[in-house]
């Protein structure tokens, strides 16, 4: 089970057993939304607006770090999928340096061990890491 950060503290997420049927499947026509769903959604919407928005920022760059080092631990190792994972945090740190508040500098350092271990890695399965996402 995974979670979520929020400024609330972390919530579980979990995945329904079985897929929901899509909102359209509906005795109240096509497009309909049910009403339950429609609140959830509403008070997610709320909640998602009252964090600041470094700190949503951050949460999703940290979901990056995460997507990368997965790719990074399959047997062989996604090299393509987990460098664009690096890439795209790269991107997010490097770009918005100074504006994603407190985790600013834990996410620099992650960016440098996931840089670290992706030419470990690299190599590891018999490339010389010449691809490795830039420091």
């Amino acid at each position: 089970m995974s979670s979520l950060w929020t400024p609330e503290g972390e919530r579980p997420v979990g995945r329904p057993a079985e897929p929901a049927p899509p909102p359209d499947v509906d005795d109240r026509g096509p497009g309909a939304v049910d009403p339950d769903v429609a609140e959830r959604l509403e008070v997610l919407r709320r909640e998602l607006l009252s964090a600041p928005a470094e700190v949503v920022v951050a949460n999703h760059a940290y979901g990056l770090f995460e997507l990368a080092a997965l790719h990074l631990g399959e047997q062989p190792p996604h090299l393509e999928s987990a460098r664009l994972a690096v890439d795209a945090l790269a991107a997010l740190v490097d770009g918005l340096t100074g504006r994603l508040g407190e985790a600013g500098e834990p996410l620099r350092e992650a960016l440098a061990q996931i840089r670290l271990a992706y030419v470990q890695i690299a190599q590891a399965a018999g490339g010389d890491g010449a691809d490795a996402p830039p420091a």
